[in-house]
Parts: C-alpha cells; sequence; structure tokens
C-alpha cells in the first residue's frame, strides 16, 4: 500500500504549471495544476514502477481521465478543459484533490492571447493544508470505437511491461499526449514505447 502522505507531499510539492480551463475573448480561466516534470523524479524516489496514464473521455471540448499507480493504490481524476493538454493537467490536479491537495484559490481569470496562450506570469503557485476532496459526479461515457480500444488495451499492456522493467516515468512522459486520437497515432505511440522497452 502507498505512503498517501509521502504521495500528497510530492503532488503539493509540484503545484507550479496552470492549465486553462476555458478561453472568452481576450481572458482565460486558469486552474493550478501538477507539472509533471517536478512530480515524475518524486515519485520515482517513492516507487521506481509507478505509473500515470490517460485516457481521454470525450476529444472536443476535452475531457481527459488521469489514472495515477504508486505502490500499487491507483486513484484517478477528471477534467474538461480548453485544449487536450490543459485538460491533461486538469485531469492531474483533479487527482490530486483526492490526496487532499488543493489549489490556493478557486479558477482564476486571466489575460489570454491567442499565440500566448494565458497570462499567468505573476499568479502565485503557493498551495495551501490539505481540504477533503467533495465528491462529484462522472459524466457519462461516450460510445467507444472497438478498433481504438484494442489499440488501447495494446498500450496498456505494454506499459505494465515498462513498469515492471522500472520504466514507468518515462513512459508516464510519453502518454502525456495521450493514447492517440487515430489509430494510427495510437500505433506510433506503441512504437514509441516498444522501443523505450527495447531500449
Amino acid at each position: 500500500m502507498a505512503e498517501p502522505h509521502r504521495v500528497r507531499d510530492a503532488l503539493r510539492a509540484s503545484m507550479t504549471a496552470w492549465a486553462t480551463l476555458t478561453v472568452r475573448d481576450d481572458q482565460a480561466r486558469v486552474t493550478l495544476a501538477p507539472d509533471l516534470d517536478v512530480l515524475a523524479p518524486q515519485l520515482d524516489a517513492i516507487d521506481p514502477g509507478w505509473s500515470l496514464t490517460w485516457a481521454c473521455d470525450h476529444p472536443s471540448p476535452p475531457i481527459v481521465r488521469a489514472r495515477l499507480n504508486v505502490l500499487g493504490a491507483t486513484r484517478e481524476g477528471l477534467a474538461s478543459a480548453h485544449t487536450l493538454q490543459d485538460a491533461k493537467l486538469a485531469a492531474l490536479a483533479d487527482l490530486a484533490r483526492s490526496y487532499g491537495v488543493t489549489p490556493t484559490s478557486d479558477p482564476i481569470w486571466v489575460e489570454y492571447d491567442p499565440e500566448d496562450g494565458a497570462n499567468t506570469s505573476e499568479l502565485e503557485t503557493d498551495t495551501p493544508a490539505p481540504r477533503p476532496a467533495a465528491e462529484r459526479p462522472l459524466p457519462p461515457q461516450p460510445p467507444r470505437d472497438p478498433q481504438m480500444e484494442k489499440a488501447r488495451r495494446h498500450i496498456e499492456d505494454l506499459l505494465e511491461q515498462l513498469k515492471v522493467a522500472g520504466r514507468g516515468g518515462d513512459a508516464a512522459r510519453i502518454l502525456m499526449r495521450g493514447y492517440g486520437e487515430t489509430l494510427e497515432e495510437s500505433r506510433a505511440i506503441y512504437k514509441e514505447l516498444h522501443a523505450l522497452l527495447k531500449g
């Protein structure tokens, strides 16, 4: 069983990224989220076989499910955001809430530029003491493509092998962009993961 306080501390220390939830004209609503580049080395120290997987439940607007497995304990987060990348960060932030890690404030409106994105340069990134997480119902799952489901299962099987080989963190970085929106993208990601296992 994982030591939840160590995972919670790692998540709290990594709350330095911003996810853009929505954009309205020249304004964006952003929320604080864990930065995977900060989080991954800390999770490596807790459990070299940890894994973080992503599933895109809906492409537009992006709804992403993040699943973190550390020392055999699995927790999930689910979120929707402006882009697929932002939805991944927001899902990771939702997952962090299950460990009692929440941002210092509710989502904030900031200036938004289509080329530069949300202006978060002046925002604070401190996180408070844990608060209990509120239960929320999950949105209904959209219908699945059987071929995409099969591709996802192949990727997940390979991910299990990578975890056993101690490469779960490297695999999570590859999967940060998801399992692929098309069968071709999924195959490319599978090949990349397979090369990681062989390499």
